[in-house]
Order: C-alpha cells, then structure tokens, then sequence
C-alpha cells in the first residue's frame, strides 16, 4: 500500500508549535510532515530583514529546529523566493497540500496570491491560516461596512468580538516525512555577525525561540505587570514586557499573551485594560497595512505629501548615533544600538525629535529603525512611525511635539536611563542631566563634562526647531473633510 503525500509545513514569522493552526492542521492530516523555512532575501525588496532582525532569526530557528526534533521532525531550510521554494519543494516530494500562515506584508500577499492558484493547477492546495494576529485584518469593520482610522473605535469592536479561549497545545510528536528532503545549514546563511560582535550584548539580554518567549511572558506577569499602568512609560524600570520581538517572530501567539494576562489578572484593573490596550496597538497596526498597503512608502494623510522635509545628513547621523546633545534621544538611540531595541516612550521622544524639530523625513528614521530593531516589523514600524509624524492614524493633534526634555525629567525624573546609555553624564546632578546646557561651567567641570568635546551640544535649538516645524504643518494644504 503506497504511502500518503506529505504535507508541507511552511514557517515564516510564526516560529513556534504551540497554538499554531498552521502546525495544528498539518499533524491533523494524518499525512508525513515537512516542515521548512524559506530565507527570501530578494523578495521583500528594501524591506528584507535588517542586521538586527537576521541576528535574532538565527536563534529562533535553531530553537524551532530542537523543538520540532524533540517531536521527531526536522526543520528543513531553503534559500530563495518564497514561491518558487515551495513550489520546487511540493513537486520535489510530492506533497499535495501546503500549510502556512497569512500575511499583511503587501509583497507576500502578493506572492501568496499567484501561489495558490499556481499550485492548484498542478493539484496542490495552499492553505492559509491566521497565525500571527487576533483576528483577520478583515474582520473588524465599523457600522457602515468600512475600515477603522482610529484607534479607539477599534479597540472597542476587538473587545466586543472577544478571544476565543481554546488556544491549541504543541502537538506531541509529529509524523515526519521518510523522504530525505536536502536542507541547507543554518550557519551558513551567516545571519550573525563575527568581527566585530556588535550584537554582544544582546546575547546578554534576549533569548530568542519559544522556550524564551514564554519565559519573558511569566516573569512579566509575576513582577511589572500589576504596576503596567503606572510604569510602563518609566524607561529606566524594567516594567514592560518586552515581548514585542517574540510577538514579531511568532514564538508566542499573541492569544496566548492575551489570555495569559487575563488569567492572571481574574478581577481585572487599568493595569490589565492598559496591557491589552497595547496589543490591540499592535493589532491596529496590521490593520492599518492590510487596509493601506503603501503605509510604509506613502503618508497616510495626503496632505503630509507637501511637507517640507529637510536634507540633513550629517543631522540625521548624529540622531542615529545618539550624539544629537539631547540626553533622553541619545540614550534611547544607544539602546537601541545595542539592545537591538528601544523602550516604547524614548521611540515616541525620538521619532518626534527627528520628525519635528529637524524635520527630517519619517522614512529615514523608518529605515534605521528597520535594520537596528529585533522587532522591527513592517506594519508596527510604518504605523508609529506616521503617527508620530503626524501623517499617520488617529495622529491627533498632528501637530504634536514631544519637548525631549521635559519628557526626560517627567519619565526619568532620577536620569536613571540616561546614566545608564549615556554614561560621560552619570555624574551630573539630577536637576541637569537632561539638559547640560543649562548647567554652570562649575557643576559641568565637576562632573567631567565638557560640551563640544566629552558631550555634544545639542544639534538643534529646541525652540526654534519647534517653531519651525508648527510653521510647516500650518503650511500644508487643508485636508479634505
């Protein structure tokens, strides 16, 4: 008696096993399961994944590979593009059904798109499955049939649909396929890099893969998630639940978190709504792509099509350097250099900086984001960045300017943050520590600061840059009622 086709398991920003309806059916199928990851570095473009993103690919695909061989399969890997890949694979050996996730990113639903109906004439099926999102970007609609522009409208219409409460368990054990499908070796995708090691010290800090994920997620919600409301926005405590690259990979569902944070919040409080508040964030931002597939390349607010946007290279450097002489923008930004990642607040601070008071483009700092974040994912990294330039949803007033300073002493009120990233200010006095400048020649020489040379001074005059960017958004067209 011949042996059943297999069925290919596809992997793509959903590296995990557990509630995963794309691993769920396929072990369902009764069928010999290959499951494989395709590396597409030509398809996504200038969105290909950044050096940061490449870092922590490599270490969640060696951890999904020890998970599927604890369950008896392997993790084949393929080079190349995606459709092609997988076509080549199903003729290759046979398999007759596809398994996989859905995308937003506008050029894998495209590539999906020309898939399916490819393969099905030449009798393999395309089965795709929401494994990274709550719910289907299509689901939520408003009353009229159409699609949300602000946040809270939405947020309200995800929590009256509600969670389904029947997250799927990792399959314990899974049929493999016989067949000696040829794998490439991780290694030699060369996804890290060697000399030198910039990406040290986020070996120190994450644990890419599944088993890091949930680990991340239980001491979140054993330690800061009963203060989440009241700390979140406190960069130098350790109160969010730094989740979000593991959210991004797909090593843990984000119903998993979902429910989770409900179980261990039985009564409720602000701190439950405010930490599912921000799931939905990140929710609303697939949204905001699915609907708007140029989110990432066009100003969602047309009229931000005529902004002045300035050409400042050797500004836009020192902002990605993190020497702007801006203390909370110059912490954030080494962060996020060797971290790999940036509190949530300090983003906010220093997206505006770069947008407002030098009014340079959102896209450039959409491009560095992309390569320097862990989780830089492509519909969060368009949606905050628009919206922080004023462009974007629910950006409202679309005026608003962060003063960086007052910013700093309000959520870092002891210059914890910053004397932990910028470490030439550690020995200022709380009360100059955000602003050097403002501080006497003594109190500088005491605490071995010497604007210009130990500490830049800061690149733009808050005040003037300022007033600057309220003249161009009072320049720009009227928009449309």
């Amino acid at each position: 008696m011949a042996s059943p086709p297999p069925v290919i398991l596809w992997f793509f920003q959903d590296l995990r096993l557990d509630d995963q309806p794309a691993v769920a059916a396929a072990v369902a199928s009764g069928r010999p399961v290959i499951a494989v990851f395709v590396l597409d570095r030509a398809s996504p473009g200038h969105w290909a994944p950044g050096g940061a993103a490449l870092w922590w690919l490599h270490g969640s695909l060696a951890a999904l590979a020890a998970d599927l061989a604890a369950r008896g399969a392997r993790l084949i890997l393929r080079q190349g593009p995606i459709g092609r890949v997988l076509a080549q694979l199903a003729e290759e050996t046979g398999a007759t059904e596809i398994h996989g996730g859905r995308a937003v990113e506008p050029w894998l639903r495209q590539i999906l798109a020309d898939l399916g109906p490819a393969l099905a004439r030449r009798g393999v099926t395309l089965v795709a499955h929401e494994t990274r999102l709550l719910f289907p970007p299509e689901r939520l609609k408003t009353q009229t049939g159409g699609a949300f522009s602000v946040f809270t409208p939405f947020a309200r219409a995800a929590f009256a649909a509600g969670i389904a409460d029947h997250p799927t368990a990792p399959p314990a054990h899974i049929n493999a396929s016989a067949q000696d499908v040829p794998s490439e070796d991780l290694a030699s995708w060369r996804l890290r890099p060697s000399r030198p090691d910039w990406a040290a010290e986020m070996a120190e800090i994450w644990t890419p893969g599944a088993a890091g994920a949930m680990a991340r997620l239980e001491r979140f919600l054993a330690s800061g998630f009963s203060t989440y409301d009241r700390d979140r926005d406190i960069p130098g405590h350790a109160s969010t639940s730094m989740l979000s690259p593991h959210l991004h990979w797909g090593e843990i569902s984000p119903r998993r978190v979902w429910l989770a944070a409900g179980h261990a919040a039985p009564k409720g409080g602000k701190f439950l709504q405010s930490f599912l508040n921000e799931m939905l964030w990140r929710e609303f931002s697939a949204y905001l792509l699915w609907h708007h597939p140029h989110l990432p390349e066009e100003p969602l607010r047309a009229e931000f099509a005529a902004m002045p946007w300035r050409d400042d290279a050797e500004a836009e450097a020192a902002w990605r350097r993190g020497e702007t002489g801006i203390p909370i923008v110059d912490a954030g930004m080494r962060q996020l250099w060797r971290w790999g990642w940036m509190h949530n607040r300090v983003r906010m601070i220093a997206a505006s900086l770069l947008t407002k008071h030098l009014m340079l483009p959102w896209r450039a700092g959409e491009a560095w984001f992309w390569d320097t974040l862990v989780d830089a994912d492509l519909a969060a990294n368009a949606a905050s960045w628009q919206w922080v330039a004023g462009s974007g949803a629910d950006a409202a007033p679309y005026f608003r300017i962060f003063n960086p300073v007052l910013q700093g002493r309000k959520f870092d009120p002891e210059g914890a943050y910053i004397r932990r990233f910028v470490p030439e200010l550690a020995a200022l006095p709380n009360e100059f520590i955000h602003a050097p400048w403002e501080a006497p020649h003594l109190v500088l020489a005491a605490a071995g600061v010497a604007l210009g040379r130990t500490y830049p001074r800061p690149i733009v005059d808050l005040a003037l840059g300022r007033a600057r960017a309220l003249d161009a958004f009072a320049a720009l067209p009227r928009r449309a009622a």
